[in-house]
């Protein structure tokens, strides 16, 4: 056979597989808004759908209001590259994004599964990620679906609101809202991505009725926050906490969540100082204007959860204490010594006096006793024996006396770097 004969052989063969793995690459799936186009890992084990939009862009006069509908596309939307990060500033060092520069048009959500599923209703782990409130996105490497999905899990990762654009509180979105109730957006965000997965993942072949939310850090604090709140409690079936509760284990630690008047108070302050009169004012400032403003205060930490009288109708302990969450299985925990990081962290050297002091502040009348079994003889010990195993079982301590919600712990015990 001819060389040329050969090839008019081989050809058809040739582009019969390429057109097959390109189809199989893209995989056509039909949401509620239009049809997304997604793509897979290296070895063509697990598909993957990045940059999925399940609200519209909260821009223009969607800043600071509840998540509105995506509107509908025509077309096939691609959906092979991770949607830009919340509109946030360099808050810790240790976080990496893999894609492009922050915007405030930011909430999309990931999805890995398996691309041969051994069901034909997979399992949903919906999954949100830490930093604060005031940073993290759902293209983070650490947080990456794939080994999940390749053990039969289909994961959905969305991005949700931060800082000033997710927690701003102002009596005059108060008045608009429709609820009387204003700050929580980026709460808002993780209940919107919540429906959207309930309204659409059975079309990538996830159940509906088996998902579980899971967090670390402030995602923890947000499973906490959606088994308390009255709009999401209804939306999920298990959930996992790791290292972060929406109320303090102790008073002076923990999360502080304000009340909304305080939280207004804080706005219109806000407002004032970037010399904004009004809330069209505010609209009006450029986001980088307003994420530097913010980034000034209070070590960037100034906007936050608040109890709004609808998402959170009370404070979460009340909500848990009435035994009001929602009576799910929950798995909460910690790593092993956690509480360094804040300690390593701190622009304080921990001293002798120092460690005494927290000690008393901490323990009481026990502190003495504390100092006895922790002595401070070495900056090791400092760093290491004050620092608590966080508030990650806080859920779990009070979910624990309600008999319909079954709870279990876990602990890491990562070996510490610190020697």
């Amino acid at each position: 056979m001819s060389p040329f004969a050969r090839f008019l052989w081989i050809a058809p063969f040739t582009v019969m597989a390429i057109l097959v793995a390109n189809r199989f690459a893209s995989d056509e799936v039909k949401t509620e808004a239009g049809v997304v186009a997604g793509t897979t890992n290296a070895d063509r084990t697990v598909r993957i759908f990045k940059g999925v939009p399940f609200a519209a862009p909260p821009l223009g006069d969607l800043r600071w209001k509840a998540p509105q509908p995506m509107p509908k596309w025509n077309g096939v939307r691609q959906a092979d590259k991770f949607g830009s990060a919340c509109l946030q500033t360099n808050v810790f060092g240790d976080i990496y994004f893999r894609d492009s520069q922050p915007s405030e048009d930011c909430l999309t959500l990931n999805i890995w599964m398996p691309a041969k599923p051994a069901s034909p209703k997979l399992p949903v782990f919906l999954w949100f990620y830490g930093g604060g409130f005031v940073a993290g996105s759902s293209s983070e490497p650490r947080y990456d679906g794939e080994n999940l999905a390749k053990k039969g899990i289909m994961v959905v990762e969305p991005n949700y609101r931060l800082g000033v654009f997710g927690f701003f509180s102002h009596p005059e979105l108060t008045k608009e809202s429709g609820h009387n109730s204003s700050g929580n957006y980026g709460l808002l965000d993780q209940v919107a991505a919540l429906k959207w997965v309930v309204n659409n993942i059975a079309a990538f072949g996830g159940d509906p009725g088996n998902i579980t939310i899971g967090g670390e850090s402030a995602g923890s604090f947000s499973v906490c926050a959606l088994m308390a709140s009255p709009v999401s409690r209804d939306l999920f079936q298990r959930a996992i906490g790791e290292s972060g509760a929406f109320f303090p284990s102790r008073k002076e630690g923990g999360l502080t969540v304000k009340p909304l008047s305080e939280s207004e108070q804080f706005g219109v302050k806000f407002a004032r100082s970037v010399g904004a009169k009004n809330l069209a004012e505010m609209r009006a400032k450029s986001g980088d204007e307003l994420l530097q403003a913010a980034a000034r205060l209070n070590r960037r930490l100034a906007f936050g959860p608040n109890i709004d009288g609808y998402f959170l109708p009370s404070d979460a302990a009340t909500i848990y204490g009435r035994g009001e969450q929602a009576h799910v299985p929950l798995l909460a925990g910690w790593n092993a010594d956690e509480g360094k990081m804040m300690v390593l962290m701190s622009p304080q050297k921990p001293t002798s006096r120092s460690f005494a002091e927290q000690a008393q502040q901490r323990f009481g009348n026990q502190a003495a006793e504390f100092l006895k079994l922790y002595p401070p003889s070495s900056c090791r010990a400092m760093t290491l024996s004050l620092t608590p195993p966080g508030n990650g079982s806080t859920c779990r301590t009070r979910s624990a006396p309600q008999p319909s919600t079954p709870t279990t712990s876990s602990r890491c015990p990562q070996p510490s770097p610190v020697r």
